[in-house]
């Protein structure tokens, strides 16, 4: 996924995940914490404490540097976002699409009661990549549910899991239902296959409500050309009609 789309979907997106909450506590003391570890599976690990309101870190452990070779200095929001796998960028922003619909339907009263989990690859400052699972819960929110701090740790689980697609899940405590690899179909991924430069004119001129007989005189070319080439995005891109085309070139920003 070319990284500026992917920075322009992730402000986009994540502006759920910030808020206009004032701070009323001040940075909760991770030792308050220690009964929760029992919820996480605990390895070559280290911990963060995740501020909504600025969508920044309060507190960053220094085992950050056993794991990815960082320090706490280096640790943060931009830092996480460049050291994303290149084919992981999609699937991250899908699973924070998921997540913005789970929680926006759980009760207030239940969304401690939720263990957020997910893999995906991060740059280790060595060069090499680590799959690190994501383990999280919710520690403070407002009553009307928008968050404010989460507790969450990083975890190396390279030497499990070295290959396969990231999974999302959400684990339920206190009797809660699980819900385990919800999103099994990645919402923003980018086809490979590159439109030519004459179907990207004839998919501007789609997007601008024109039809084939239009754009046929507008490029000097045969309608049967224009219909040739519609044929042809819809092939490429595995779509199924050109309202799907217009609208995925427009969210996908293929033009």
């Amino acid at each position: 996924m070319n990284p500026a789309n992917f920075t322009k979907e992730f402000n986009k997106l994540f502006k759920w995940f910030s808020n206009d909450i004032t701070p009323g506590t001040p940075i909760p003391d991770i030792e308050s914490f220690k009964k929760l570890l029992g919820f996480f599976l605990l390895g070559e690990s280290y911990y963060f404490i995740m501020n909504h309101h600025n969508i920044g870190f309060d507190v960053v452990s220094p085992e950050v540097e056993q794991v990815l070779g960082y320090t706490v200095d280096e640790f943060d929001i931009e830092f996480l976002n460049k050291s994303l796998h290149p084919d992981d960028l999609s699937w991250f922003l899908t699973f924070g699409h998921n997540m913005i619909e789970f929680f926006s339907q759980v009760p207030v009263d239940k969304l401690k009661k939720y263990k957020l989990r997910y893999d995906v690859r991060y740059k280790k400052k060595n060069g090499e990549y680590a799959r690190i699972l994501y383990q999280g819960i919710i520690i403070e929110h407002n009553d009307s549910g928008r968050l404010f701090r989460s507790l969450a740790f990083h975890t190396d689980i390279t030497h499990i899991k070295n290959v396969g697609r990231p999974m999302l899940s959400y684990i339920g405590l206190e009797g809660e239902p699980s819900h385990i690899d919800v999103a099994g179909e990645n919402i923003y991924e980018e086809q490979k296959e590159e439109l030519t430069h004459r179907e990207k004119q004839i998919l501007k001129l789609l997007i601008e409500g024109k039809l084939s007989k239009d754009i046929s005189n507008a490029l000097n070319i045969s309608k049967q050309t224009v219909d040739t080439h519609r044929k042809n995005m819809l092939h490429k891109k595995k779509l199924n009609n050109i309202s799907e085309l217009i609208a995925k070139a427009i969210s996908h920003g293929w033009i």
